[in-house]
């Protein structure tokens, strides 16, 4: 204490540095993300159904999506070691009703093709329960929530639930998505501005 109240230029300083600091973490946050929405490639995702009673929480709306839950034997690829958390990547394709769907699925990176787009997980649990037959796993990809105006998240869950809500995302080339519009009978509800 004695130093700090001897030199107020350098406590000055680190204050400044201590500011510049966050100020960088804060904009480089939100430089991937705006990087993401303007460069990324453009997926449609069908949502399904979230059991009614996880609904709404403040405002917000919960998503989840087809390509949520994969069936183990569709992992292609090597098996890692039990007891670790390990991203899995996914490869999405378009089906022929527009949206897109999973083609294949690896704990091993997924090299990009034409016409397809890679996905990768938040980490999951990997252990030896994971790899029994008929067994699925569930994936979520920072992408299962949206934020809404107060008051309005009712109608979008019903809407939801009734099948007629879409999102469309963007996918990084690190495989990490935004959501770009949340849509409504096939027409932007609300969309994220590019920055």
């Amino acid at each position: 204490m004695k130093f700090l109240l001897q030199s107020p230029r350098r406590f000055l300083l680190a204050a400044i540095l201590v500011s510049m600091a966050q100020c960088a973490i804060l904009a480089s946050m939100i430089v991937t993300r705006a990087q993401v929405l303007r460069f990324g490639q453009e997926v449609l995702l069908r949502s399904a159904p979230v059991d009614p009673r996880d609904l709404l929480r403040g405002d917000y709306v919960v998503l989840t999506y087809d390509i949520s839950a994969i069936a183990v034997e569709r992992l292609k690829g090597r098996r890692p070691a039990d007891n670790i958390y390990a991203p899995v990547y996914v490869r999405l394709k378009p089906a022929e009703d527009g949206y897109w769907a999973v083609d294949e699925a690896s704990f091993d990176p997924i090299a990009h093709q034409e016409g397809s787009a890679v996905l990768a997980s938040d980490p999951i649990s990997v252990s030896s329960w994971l790899w029994s037959p008929g067994n699925q796993i569930r994936l979520t990809y920072g992408i299962e929530r949206y934020y809404v105006p107060e008051d309005e998240g009712r109608s979008i869950e019903d809407a939801r639930n009734d099948g007629r809500v879409s999102v469309a995302i963007r996918v990084g080339e690190s495989g990490r998505a935004q959501i770009r519009a949340l849509m409504l009978d096939g027409k932007p509800l609300y969309e994220e501005p590019l920055y």
